[in-house]
């Protein structure tokens, strides 16, 4: 995996063609889709139920800000729709349902359809398709005459477009396509729906399957540890096709209907953002200078086309929307900012060319934002508060509540998290959440487990969603959230493509070492204030949070137990089982061949390479789809009756999608580190196994702690 993660800043998820995808899965009941009156009581504990089944408006990590809102607004604003999704414990699958809450009047939200499978991302990584296991962002279109809601749905493992009334009474599919639907369309005058599909992909599988009869020649198109088949290649551009809404009539789309369709191929690696004025009048943003790290800066442009850059300091930086205000005199834009980009603003800017001026500051995480009569209709959420609807008013920053999908975490009862601020070892600025349990007593020294590896909105389980912040607080830890610092690269002039940065960030593990200090810094910090025992810190990570944990086991003496959710790379693994176009990307970012020993290249980074002296426990839960680059770390460890321990989860990716897998993979962190840190023994019968694997793992007359 190139960048050994999925970055959200670097690669965006290195999600270059968004294709959607999931698997058929079992019924869930979704009675409680929509949340029920929360009844007055005493707060409670937190559950694993709680944070898996949280429901959701939009992609579930506040990380991944796309210049897409998953709301829309009704033709005559009165009404939004959305999709709210919500994980089934009981079923181990997803309760989806379109849903309208109407604006200008006390009502309660209704679900206007129900059904359908989760819609997950495949992106297009080293000339192949690549299944992630990350949600797509699914977002509704209303008819020209606000009657219906169009939406993408999926069930019996396709993806369809479907219309239901705005008032409720049924939906049905539009759509009859043999591939799935990535991208749809109204005409003007409501009667018909343009949509996409690739249909030669499906063509790929099948002559993929053809192709097997005599046997696949090994190529670039395998990539072994997702399985011994070849993968799909790039997919040929989007069909555009017509349905005639009356007849049901399917024909192909002339040039003005494919037009009506724009693009979705940049949803992912595209941080730009642009607004159009009723009068004609344009803003957005553009990155600042060639380095694809550089900052965006806004500009504004007349119905003639004369673009005006904004040079005031706001108007530089991360800004993550743009929109005119009613009659286009002046423009809103929301901004990233801060110590590490760690508040938000939201600016008005003068069509005249005067200082924006800021009217709300705030840590919140505020996303997906629209306009809606003269406020902005906002997702909004913070560390101790999960994502809700609000209505923003940009003239005061003063916001009001629309809806709240879970009403019943103002019963629960959560510690309190802290905004930590410090420096890495090169001046880059770092933030993180400490969040300590409820009723901390203060002076009370704490064990301390990190997550990682961005600390922004609802802190629920890190990037990947694996590691239960507030779970973990309530079980007695302090947790640590900590957000990365910028690249490596942005402290290095001359950087003009992803790849360039790549390659600086690992020489000589550069960016490692960077996030490394930023980590070691921040614990020590923690340490300091007296809240955290130093004898008992662990550390926790997925994707680039994985490698971060890898390299800090072998670099750093701070860490007495680790767990994480990706696993490896080490010489020979990734050279092989990730494949030869893999392997060949690697070596063009300063990687050793095969066949080049290169100890002192790997020393610093492998596990397998450092297996002789590594005492720390690691716990390994894969999903299967990874397992197989962990195994030659695996076997070093175990060869060395190092404490090691390696779950393997089924129909699994890089983000695991099953909501039974998510509540496994809380609950046996946790033991984990309460049996390595506390000496703490699960009671859970489930555990027994388990406890004998880890009782047989410690060292020959080491007692717990």
């Amino acid at each position: 995996m190139k960048l050994w993660a999925c970055r959200a800043r670097l690669a965006a998820v290195a999600l270059l063609v968004a294709v959607c995808a999931a698997i058929p899965i079992a019924r869930a009941g979704c009675e409680h889709l929509l949340p029920d009156p929360v009844a007055p009581g005493p707060a409670r504990a937190i559950t694993a139920r709680d944070l898996v089944e949280l429901r959701d408006i939009g992609q579930p990590d506040p990380s991944f800000v796309l210049p897409e809102s998953p709301l829309a607004v009704s033709p005559d604003g009165r009404s939004v729709a959305f999709v709210l999704n919500r994980a089934d414990l009981d079923t181990n699958s997803y309760c989806r349902g379109l849903v309208v809450v109407d604006l200008d009047r006390e009502a309660p939200p209704r679900a206007i359809d129900r059904g359908g499978e989760l819609i997950t991302v495949f992106s297009f990584l080293r000339g192949s398709v690549q299944r992630t296991g990350f949600p797509e962002l699914i977002v509704p279109v209303w008819s020209p005459d606000g009657e219906w809601v169009a939406y993408l749905r999926r069930d019996n493992g396709v993806t369809q477009v479907w219309r239901a009334r705005h008032s409720g009474g049924g939906a049905v599919a539009v759509s009859r396509s043999d591939a799935d639907v990535e991208a749809f369309a109204w005409s003007a005058d409501g009667r018909r729906i343009v949509f996409a599909a690739r249909p030669t992909l499906v063509a790929q599988r099948r002559a993929i399957e053809r192709e097997g009869l005599d046997g696949w020649a090994y190529d670039a198109r395998f990539v072994p540890n997702w399985g011994m088949r070849p993968q799909e290649g790039r997919p040929a551009p989007l069909v555009a096709s017509v349905v005639d809404l009356a007849t049901g009539a399917t024909a192909t789309a002339g040039p003005t209907e494919q037009a009506l369709l724009g693009t979705r191929e940049t949803r992912y690696s595209d941080r730009s953002t642009a607004a159009l004025s009723p009068a004609g009048w344009r803003a957005g943003t553009a990155l600042s200078d060639p380095s694809p790290l550089s900052p965006q800066r806004l500009w504004v442009e007349t119905p003639q086309g004369k673009r005006r850059q904004c040079r005031d300091p706001a108007c530089l930086g991360r800004i993550t929307g743009v929109w005119w205000e009613p009659g286009g005199r002046a423009l809103w834009f929301l901004r990233r900012e801060g110590w590490a980009n760690g508040e938000m603003g939201l600016y008005r800017l003068a069509r005249d060319g005067a200082a924006p001026r800021r009217v709300l500051a705030t840590q919140d995480m505020i996303q997906g934002c629209v306009p809606v009569s003269d406020a902005l209709l906002c997702l909004r959420e913070n560390a101790t508060t999960p994502r809700r609807l609000v209505r923003i008013d940009p003239g005061t920053g003063g916001a009001e509540l629309v809806f709240d999908p879970n009403p019943e975490f103002g019963a629960i009862r959560l510690g309190m998290a802290k905004r930590l601020r410090w420096k890495n070892a090169l001046g880059l600025e770092v933030r993180g959440d400490l969040v300590l349990p409820p009723g901390y007593r203060e002076g009370e020294k704490l064990p301390l487990v990190v997550v990682q590896y961005r600390s922004d909105g609802f802190l629920r389980g890190g990037t990947g969603d694996e590691y239960p912040i507030h779970l973990f607080a309530a079980r007695g830890y302090a947790v640590l959230s900590f957000e990365r610092p910028a690249e490596y690269a942005s402290l290095v002039p001359g950087v003009r493509t992803i790849d360039e940065a790549i390659a600086v960030g690992a020489k000589d593990w550069a960016d490692r070492r960077s996030v490394l200090s930023a980590l070691e810094t921040g614990v020590r910090q923690v340490i300091a204030s007296g809240i955290a025992d130093p004898r008992r810190v662990g550390i926790t990570g997925q994707s680039d949070g994985s490698a971060t944990t890898r390299f800090a086991l072998i670099n750093s003496d701070l860490f007495a137990a680790a767990a994480v959710s990706t696993c490896c790379m080490d010489a020979n693994t990734v050279m092989t089982y990730g494949g030869i176009a893999w392997a060949d990307d690697l070596h063009g970012d300063g990687y050793p061949r095969a066949t080049e020993p290169a100890p002192e290249f790997w020393r610093p980074f492998s596990l397998a390479f450092n297996a002789d002296r590594l005492r720390v426990p690691i716990l390994m839960q894969l999903s299967d789809n990874e397992a197989l680059l962990a195994l030659e770390a695996y076997g070093a460890l175990r060869d060395f009756h190092r404490p090691v321990d390696l779950y393997v989860f089924p129909d699994e990716y890089h983000y695991k999608w099953q909501p039974a897998h998510r509540r496994a993979i809380y609950e046996r962190a946790i033991d984990w580190f309460d049996y390595w840190l506390l000496g703490r023994r699960s009671a859970a019968p489930e555990r027994v196994a388990e406890l004998r694997r880890w009782d047989a793992l410690r060292p020959a007359g080491e007692h717990a702690p």
